[in-house]
Formats: C-alpha cells, structure tokens, sequence
C-alpha cells in the first residue's frame, strides 16, 4: 500500500479541495481521509505544499508508432506523458500506415499494453485517411478503437462527414476534427498576416478553419452526433462553437496550452519550433480562446504532442513539418499562462486536463474517489523551473529554457509509480 500524506486533494467530480491523505492499495483508491504514518505501508510520499489530483488525460497525441520510430514511440511518448502527469492519452492515426483497419489498430493496442500509464487509440475515419471513403467503423470499435479522426486532414466532403457522424452516434463513440480547409491556405503552418507578409509566406488564414467549424458544428446539431472541434485556433471559431453549443450541438472544443500562451510573432522568434497546424494566430485571437477556457466554451485542454526530428525542424520554415510537443510543458503552461494570470482557477484547469477529456471518450478516469483508479498527479503550483531537456524522444518546442510556473513530482497510473521527479 502507498500513502500520500498532507497534500493538497482537488478532485473535479466531487469539488473536493482540502488538505487530505490519500492510501492506495492495488490499483485504486482504498481510502481519502486523514491517516497516520506507520510500517503497514509499503512506501509513503509527502506531498506537503503540493496539490495532489487526477492524473491528467491528454485527448490528443502523436506517438508516430508504427512508422516513425526516430520521432518517438509509444514507450518514449508514454514516457513523456508520466513526465508531464498525464496518466491516460489518446493516439491520433497518422501513423505509418494509417490505422485505418483492425490489423494496423491491434499493433497499436498491444503495443500499448507494454507502456507505463493507459495509452489508447482512435482510428482513421477515412481510408487512407484520403477523406474518400469510411473506414469500416464498426469494426474498428470491435477492435478496440475509442472514437475517429483523421488528424492532421481535414475531411472536405460535407456528405460524407454527416455519414461519419450519424454512423458514430449509433456506435457510441465521438469523431474529433482537424479543420482547415486547403482551398483557403497558402502556406500553412503560420498564420495569413503581418508576420506571414514580412516572411514572404502566404500563411493559413482563420476563414480556413471557420468554414470547417461552421460545417461541422452545424452537422452536429443535425445529427446530435458527439464531436470534438481539435486544436481550435481562431477567434471566430471559437463564437461558433459557442452559438452551436447554445443551440444544443452534443460538441466539445480543445485548446492547446500553445495557442493560449503564444501569437504569431512567436514564429519570428523560434522559427519552425513555432510552425504547427493550425497556426498560432493573433494575440486577439489568443485572447479569444483565453474567454472560451473561461465560459466554458473550450472544454478539454490537449496538447496535440506532435514530435520531430531536430534534423526536420532545421530545414528551415517553409520545408520543416508543422508540429511541437508538449506533454512535459502542458500543465506548467496552464498555470504560468491561464492561472497566475487569473484566467481560471486551479481547479477549473485540472478539471480540463482530467475530468472532462476523460468524460469525452467515456473513460473511467479524471477523478479521486475511494474505490475508484488510482491514478494520481502530485505537483507543486507555485514551482519556479526551466525546461532543459526532456524524456521525449523528440525536442522540438518553443518553450525549451522558458522559465515556468507548476512542477509535477509524482505520477501515479494504476497504483505504480511511474514518475518521481528526483530521478530525472
């Protein structure tokens, strides 16, 4: 048995925030309460002047497993992860080759058995992820599939994506989407305005997203299909999430911890390391995105942890991939850049990083509870630190030797400890 002793307990689902002991036994929670040290426990962590919460649930990552190896795996992404206090992630399908079938979804599944915290998966929801055909869908919820997404692509065929969704709903499972239309972008990766002209790039507008989020949250207040609108970027976007929520579309919306920290002029300073999709845009729209975290509008903080070679982020802007990491800075980010501020609460952003992504894909996690998981992140709030290496394989990120608020200590997943920050 483990106990936690003297920490600080924020729990979402029970609003619970007091001073408490925590014992683990096996893979749950045995009890919440206060308690006293003795040799019955197997080990016991203080956790004195630190908030101990709901290992943190990322909706949104890429572990390049299979095909690229080099960028990470899903061993050195779950890694990360333990690292960053997340204790359940799930996989985008841009893998080489797609998983766009039982076979290529099952090697994922049994990879992800090996990891160190839950690792799960959704499948392609095109073929190919061309945006042409559906996957067969139901089978790949047979084979382990937690919902769809053709990350990194957006789906072009207005008829097809309410075929997707209507077919999703019966299933049980939601669809998430990358939005930006093509049509409207001229070199991708950096925002259509003053920093993209002074670059001599001509940069991804917001109305590339805002057509997509205007089609498919209208679809799904037609179908009442669940969906989730990834990595919204744009002002506007985020307006119409809002009208189609308040219209009573089943939709949930993520922020990533870089679109509310930085603005476009950040490309000027990091070059690629600040080049993703969708682009960072204008500090209006920064602020935009801020208001929806608040209102509620956003509801899931993820961190599309999208890793790269450093020798693919050196080819310069226009020839780098699109893409930072971000699980060892995501909870660091949301204090430093959302709290400290005033923005939200502390329990409001663990509530977004645990309890609320976790409710998306039906999964049991993201709060404390006796008899309920184990799985449990200890940090420090108030912890002054400086990112200078990480445990992923892949170091492509802006924020590398930024001093930032809020340190994890401890990750808990399952009962097992999986991270303790002396052994870095």
């Amino acid at each position: 048995m483990i106990l936690i002793k003297d920490g600080r307990v924020i729990d979402p689902l029970s609003h619970t925030d007091e001073v408490l002991d925590i014992i683990i036994d096996g893979e749950r929670i045995a009890h919440i309460g206060k308690y006293q040290r003795s040799e019955e426990f197997d080990s016991i962590i203080e956790a004195r002047g630190c908030i101990v919460a709901p290992g943190f649930v990322d909706v949104h990552v890429h572990f390049r497993d299979p095909g690229f190896p080099e960028k990470e795996t899903i061993e050195s992404g779950a890694r990360a992860a333990a690292h960053g206090g997340f204790t359940s992630v799930v996989c985008m399908a841009n893998t080489k080759p797609p998983l766009d079938s039982a076979e290529a979804l099952t090697y994922v599944i049994e990879q992800a058995k090996k990891a160190s915290i839950h690792v799960y998966s959704v499948a392609a929801l095109t073929k190919g992820m061309q945006g042409k055909e559906l996957v067969d869908m139901e089978a790949l919820v047979k084979a382990g599939a937690v919902g769809f997404s053709d990350d990194g692509l957006p789906i072009r065929n207005g008829k097809l994506c309410r075929e997707a969704m209507i077919k999703a709903k019966a299933l049980g499972v939601p669809i998430s989407f990358h939005e930006e239309d093509p049509d409207y972008i001229t070199g991708n990766g950096v925002n259509q305005g003053a920093v993209s002209k002074s670059l001599g790039i001509g940069g991804a507008p917001n109305v590339a997203e805002d057509v997509m989020v205007a089609r498919d949250t209208m679809l799904a207040l037609d179908t009442q299909a669940p969906i989730s609108i990834q990595h919204i970027s744009s002002g506007n976007s985020v307006a119409l999430v809002r009208l189609a929520k308040s219209l009573g579309a089943p939709i949930v919306a993520e922020a990533t911890p870089h679109h509310f920290t930085l603005c476009e002029d950040a490309v000027q300073k990091y070059g690629s390391l600040a080049k993703m999709n969708p682009p960072l845009r204008t500090t209006a729209d920064r602020y935009h995105i801020i208001e929806g975290l608040k209102d509620d509008t956003i509801e899931i903080i993820a961190t599309d942890h999208a890793p790269h070679t450093s020798d693919e982020k050196a080819k310069g802007l226009a020839a780098s991939p699109s893409g930072i990491i971000g699980l060892e800075t995501s909870l660091a980010l949301g204090i430093t850049s959302l709290v400290r501020k005033g923005s939200l609460t502390i329990s409001r952003l663990i509530e977004k990083m645990s309890l609320k992504p976790a409710a998306f894909y039906h999964m049991d996690a993201g709060y404390l509870k006796e008899s309920g998981p184990a799985d449990i992140v200890i940090f420090n709030e108030q912890e002054l630190w400086t990112p200078e290496c990480f445990a992923s394989k892949s170091k492509n990120s802006p924020f590398l030797g930024m001093p930032l608020y809020g340190r994890v200590h401890y990750t808990i997943c399952a009962g097992k400890l999986v991270y303790q920050l002396h052994e870095e």
